[in-house]
């Protein structure tokens, strides 16, 4: 059984904006130089539980927190407040480079990430030869990432990420796979795997796939949930709001 339960979550980032200074500065103000850090709310008091069949779309404006709470889902943010309870093997198809060591090898690397994602050497055994070659990558995987382009790393990265099977699936639709032909093929293994996912949370600007896709919506604006339910509603409002406020694409502050 997946589930997805966050309960009255907040998070907040505190961001310290660093300069330079004079050494007739830190003279004057000692070692103890006073930069205060800078609050940003990013998520406010958000409930969301999500079951089994659930297709859950995400919308709002660029900046609106989308990402942000792809992210807190998939176990990457820790809320500041209130809790997350999540049952079911994740796919986090939003930040798939992360866990690279960049002086190993594409072959290492890929052990590294795939047991991450929750594998063992005895069930990554029968995957790893499927893992390299959908990479494309041949030889360059005998050879240390840093040297990859970025395009081979998010190749690379992609593959280790999709040879799973999972139970809750979380996309992020500014991924960006390779050259025009792996993303035709990473496009069919992302349906593929959404098909067989028990709980899948998307994020898009295109709001027609949003309707196809998902059988519930939540719109977010400036961090906060300001409408969900059922997806044609949802987007129809949204489109509605769009449509009459040409400013709500913008980056939120």
């Amino acid at each position: 059984m997946a589930k997805i339960e966050l309960n009255n979550i907040d998070l907040t980032f505190s961001i310290r904006q660093t300069r330079k200074i004079t050494l007739k500065e830190w003279l004057v103000q000692g070692i103890f130089w006073n930069n205060p850090a800078k609050k940003i709310h990013a998520l406010k008091t958000m409930s969301i539980t999500l079951q089994d069949g659930d297709r859950l779309g995400v919308i709002g404006h660029n900046g609106a927190g989308k990402s942000t709470l792809l992210k807190l889902m998939a176990g990457i943010y820790p809320p500041t407040n209130g809790s997350r309870n999540v049952e079911g093997n994740i796919c986090s198809l939003c930040v798939i480079s992360l866990g690279f060591e960049p002086d190993a090898s594409g072959w290492d690397n890929i052990r590294y990430r795939a047991y991450l994602q929750g594998e063992t050497p005895a069930t990554l055994k029968g995957k790893i030869q499927s893992i390299a070659e959908f990479s494309e990558l041949g030889d360059f995987l005998n050879i240390p990432v840093r040297y990859y382009s970025a395009g081979m790393l998010i190749r690379l990265a992609f593959s280790i990420a999709s040879a799973v099977e999972p139970e809750i699936l979380l996309i992020d639709e500014v991924l960006a796979v390779g050259d025009l032909a792996f993303q035709i093929k990473a496009r069919k293994r992302m349906e593929q795997m959404m098909s067989k996912a028990s709980l899948l949370v998307t994020i898009s600007h295109d709001l027609q796939a949003i309707c196809e896709l998902c059988n519930r919506a939540i719109w977010i604006d400036h961090g906060a949930i300001r409408l969900e339910g059922d997806v044609r509603k949802v987007v129809e409002a949204y489109r509605q709001c769009a449509t009459n406020s040409p400013g709500l694409h913008t980056a939120a502050a």
